[in-house]
């Protein structure tokens, strides 16, 4: 009988094969929690009588989403992460080095294979790089450091086969919301998500990161995207599933006819073609966070951005995943670019995407985003309408002060 990617790789955790439903406890290859999430672990980790981690150098904590501080309360929850990372001798990322998801993958900690553990639920994202990623609450977190394993019941998968040639104006961003408009915000819940086909092959690691990251949106509860073309800077084994591999669904995509899409407020299945909504104002527009925050996403819109000016009447912010990002996009002259056009950077961060600081938008704002959320008040302000698109929709709409399909400029 054959197995698909999430059956292989935890049967090979589990030293036995597993099957789709089967329960089992598995031994993990790390744990991170953000500055949302840690101080509950923490919390709980004490209350289950726990004194040391399982192993400390496999142990992250990255203060990201509420950084840097921006009260007193949430200072005061930095200060416990620090003093725990020290007692525990734990990894921590300090504040403005950058978003979890990036920094676990940009420094190669979760890698081919692995099965990665997070209190974030974009822990999905480890599934570009082929990993086992998948997020959890404190308690279990707390769990997971005091004794290295988790309890899984092993997902069944569905399968996205995209196939054609990915067009210029196309981003992953735009493939899978278009999965998530047919899926709905729970047609995948608790199923592994697998990316497949000969347009997979064409997609960059930043751009699988996009696809794997939003695999939550559609209830995913973790996935891969098939390792064919994937450029890592360490060996691997590629792991594919078998030919005769049992799918719960297959949806298949002709990527060759995919057009830019947006996601309308308030939820990241209400997805419809760019063009359908062409021309509506825009107050504030915003590339960055942990599925659109990379140096590949700041040069598509350097390009479109180029030699013009921001619309005056929107603000567009810049939110790179990680200080690498920044120092790349730096060295690049992409900032230059895009600060001349007259955007605003903000510290490496999760801030305006869970609406903590660093841009929240007023009452009747319409906002356009290259973030992953769009829930009514998920930018701290329930008042404002939210749409989701790809750093190139943004920067076109940015440009032009209105919603706008970016094919003209690219």
């Amino acid at each position: 009988m054959g197995q698909t990617i999430v059956e292989k790789i935890i049967s090979a955790h589990a030293a036995k094969k597993v099957y789709q439903d089967d329960i089992v406890i598995v031994p993990v290859d790390g744990a991170m929690a953000s500055d949302t999430t840690a101080p509950l672990t923490i919390k709980a980790f004490r209350e289950m009588g726990g004194k040391k981690v399982w192993r400390p150098d496999r142990c992250f904590l990255v203060i990201d989403h509420a950084a840097p501080a921006p009260n007193e309360r949430i200072a005061n929850l930095h200060v416990m992460m620090r003093e725990f990372a020290r007692e525990q001798d734990c990894v921590l990322y300090e504040a403005g080095i950058g978003i979890c998801h990036q920094l676990m993958i940009e420094e190669h900690i979760v890698r081919h294979g692995q099965i990665f553990i997070g209190a974030d639920s974009h822990s999905t994202a480890y599934g570009a790089v082929g990993a086992l990623g998948s997020g959890v609450g404190s308690t279990d977190l707390a769990a997971v450091l005091l004794t290295g394993k988790i309890w899984l019941k092993v997902p069944r998968s569905i399968k996205i086969e995209l196939i054609g040639k990915i067009p210029p104006a196309i981003q992953s961003k735009d493939l899978i919301l278009n999965v998530i408009g047919q899926t709905g915000i729970a047609g995948a819940t608790y199923l592994s998500m697998e990316f497949a086909g000969e347009a997979v092959s064409e997609l960059s690691l930043s751009s699988r990161i996009t696809m794997a990251n939003m695999m939550i949106e559609a209830g995913a509860k973790t996935g891969f995207v098939h390792p064919n073309g994937l450029e890592l800077p360490y060996s691997f084994s590629p792991i594919y599933p078998d030919p005769d591999a049992t799918y719960q669904q297959t949806i298949t995509i002709d990527a060759s006819q995919m057009q830019p899409m947006i996601s309308q407020p308030h939820s990241p299945d209400s997805v419809i073609p760019v063009d359908q909504i062409a021309g509506k104002k825009v107050d504030y527009a915003f590339i960055g966070t942990c599925v659109n925050g990379r140096l590949e996403d700041l040069q598509i819109a350097a390009g479109i951005l180029k030699d013009v000016k921001v619309h005056p009447q929107t603000r567009l912010a810049i939110g790179p995943a990680s200080r690498q990002v920044f120092l790349d996009a730096v060295k690049d002259g992409t900032a230059a670019i895009l600060t001349e056009a007259g955007a605003t950077f903000i510290p490496p961060g999760c801030g305006p995407c869970v609406g903590t600081h660093s841009g929240v938008p007023g009452n009747g704002e319409t906002v356009i985003s290259a973030g992953n959320r769009n829930f009514k008040g998920r930018m701290g302000n329930p008042n404002a309408m939210i749409y989701l698109a790809s750093p190139a929709t943004v920067a076109a709409s940015a440009r032009d002060g209105k919603i706008t399909n970016p094919i003209k400029y690219l």
